[in-house]
């Protein structure tokens, strides 16, 4: 098999997982798993959450007690008249909670969302950035 060959099974669209569990919603409507990826460099953490749909004003990032919560809206797009051939995403709701490690610095945390991708930005606290020690001859 070539590397294309490789590449392009590597390459498939995967569709949107629901959240299903024990708990009762108490809002109507579907409740989304949004991707994410997240890479990590020396000074911070970087996570970026693929949120198709998802205003500024629908995107709320709650952190209590070392736990990160995304939620994010997607509104109804709909018109009176008119039908929809083909729609790329859901309406319903995204929710995806992290647990930070004290390796991170909360007061720092930043995030943006553009084009349904949000990032957000977890800074290390200085003890956990590498570092080189220099070493001094006697």
């Amino acid at each position: 098999m070539s590397n294309t060959e490789n590449k392009d099974k590597n390459l498939v669209a995967k569709e949107k997982t629901e959240v299903t569990g024990p708990a009762e919603q108490t809002r109507p409507g579907r409740m989304y798993v949004p991707e994410v990826d997240i890479f990590e460099k020396d000074a911070d953490i970087v996570l970026l959450a693929d949120m198709p749909g998802v205003a500024a004003e629908d995107l709320e990032i709650d952190l209590r007690d070392n736990v990160l919560t995304i939620t994010g809206d997607v509104q109804a797009q709909e018109k009176e008249g008119q039908v929809y051939m083909i729609r790329e995403y859901g309406t319903g709701r995204y929710y995806r909670r992290f647990t930070l490690s004290n390796d991170i610095d909360q007061s720092k945390i930043q995030a943006s969302l553009k084009n349904g991708v949000m990032r957000l930005v977890l800074p290390k606290v200085e003890k956990a950035k590498p570092r080189k020690i220099e070493v001094q001859a006697a």
